[in-house]
C-alpha cells in the first residue's frame, strides 16, 4: 500500500490539504500520515541573563522562577492545541470513510522531521501558506519553500478551497524535473480517466525544439491511455500558463519545481514560485 503525508498546522490551507488527501487516498489505494510538528520556538522563553546586580538576587531568581513555570504552561497549551488539531483530522477523515490514517505529533521544525517519514512516503501534501496566511497572501510559506527544495517526493501544494480535480494541465519544457513529472502522470493510477491538457510555453511557436518536445510529451500520454489536449502558446511561463488554466478551467497544474535554468535560482524556479503564488488550484510539484 502506498502512504500520503500530510504536512498540517491547523491553518485553512492545511484543511484545504485534508480534502485533496482524502480524494487521492482511494485513487492511490494509500494510507494517510498526518503529522503536527510543534515548532521548538514556540516553547522557548527568552532567557533573563544574570540581573541580581541590578534587581537583587530575590528579584532575579523569583523572575526566573515566573519564566519557567511560563514555559511550562505554554508546553502545556502546546500540546493541548496538538491534540485538538489531530482530533479535528481524525473526525474529518473519518466523515470522508478514510479509515486508514496514522496521527503523528512530534516537536522540533518541520523541514527537519519531515525528511523521518519522506523516504517511506510516495508524496507529500501541504498547503501553501500556513497560519499567517490571512496576513501573508502574497508570499508562500517558508517550510513550503524548504520542503520542495529538499523532497525528493512529489509534493501537492494545495490551494484554499477544495476544488474535486477533473481536468490536468501539465506544464512541460523537458527539463529533468518536467520528464519526472510526466512519467509520474502517465505511470500512476492517480489521473487515469481524467482530462489532460499539455502545454509548453516557447518564444516562438514554430520552434522546432519546442515542436518536437511537446510532441513527444503527447506521445507518452497517448501510450499511457490519455487523449491529452496539446498547446504551444507563445509568452511569458509565469502568466501564460496561467491564463491557459483558468480559460480552461484547470483544476490541477502539474510542473516541474526547476525548469533549464535551474542554476540561477537558489529555492525553486522562478516561474514555479510565481504560479504557486497566484494559481487558485493546487499544484503537483516534482523536483
Amino acid at each position: 500500500m502506498k502512504r500520503i503525508l500530510v504536512c498540517t498546522d491547523g491553518s485553512i490551507f492545511s484543511q484545504s490539504s485534508y480534502h485533496y488527501a482524502a480524494w487521492l487516498a482511494p485513487r492511490l489505494d494509500a494510507s494517510i500520515d498526518v503529522l503536527y510538528v510543534t515548532d521548538v520556538r514556540s516553547q522557548k522563553v527568552a532567557s533573563t541573563g544574570n540581573l541580581s546586580g541590578s534587581i537583587g538576587i530575590d528579584a532575579d531568581r523569583e523572575l526566573l522562577k515566573k519564566l519557567v513555570d511560563l514555559e511550562h504552561e505554554k508546553v502545556k497549551l502546546n500540546h493541548q492545541r496538538a491534540k485538538l488539531l489531530i482530533e479535528e483530522a481524525k473526525q474529518f477523515f473519518i466523515a470522508k470513510g478514510i479509515q486508514n490514517v496514522n496521527f503523528i505529533h512530534e516537536t522540533g521544525f518541520l523541514v527537519d522531521i519531515f525528511h523521518e517519514f519522506e523516504a517511506t512516503v510516495d508524496i507529500i501534501v501541504l498547503g501553501k501558506r500556513g497560519e499567517a496566511a490571512e496576513f501573508a497572501s502574497g508570499h508562500l510559506g517558508a517550510n513550503l519553500e524548504r520542503i520542495v527544495r529538499a523532497s525528493h517526493k512529489p509534493c501537492l501544494v494545495t490551494s484554499r478551497h477544495f476544488k474535486p480535480i477533473e481536468r490536468l494541465l501539465l506544464a512541460y519544457d523537458g527539463s529533468p524535473s518536467g520528464e519526472k513529472m510526466l512519467r509520474f502522470l502517465t505511470e500512476s493510477p492517480v489521473f487515469k480517466g481524467l482530462e489532460l491538457y499539455i502545454v509548453t510555453v516557447t518564444k516562438n511557436v514554430e520552434d522546432q525544439t519546442a515542436i518536437a518536445r511537446i510532441e513527444d510529451a503527447r506521445h507518452q500520454a497517448q501510450t499511457a491511455g490519455f487523449e491529452p489536449v496539446c498547446c504551444l502558446i507563445e509568452g511569458n511561463p509565469e502568466t501564460a500558463i496561467a491564463e491557459y488554466a483558468e480559460e480552461n478551467n484547470i483544476s490541477l497544474l502539474l510542473m516541474g519545481a526547476y525548469g533549464h535554468s535551474r542554476i540561477r535560482h537558489l529555492v525553486i524556479g522562478s516561474t514555479t514560485a510565481q504560479l504557486l503564488r497566484s494559481s487558485p488550484v493546487p499544484v503537483l510539484l516534482f523536483r
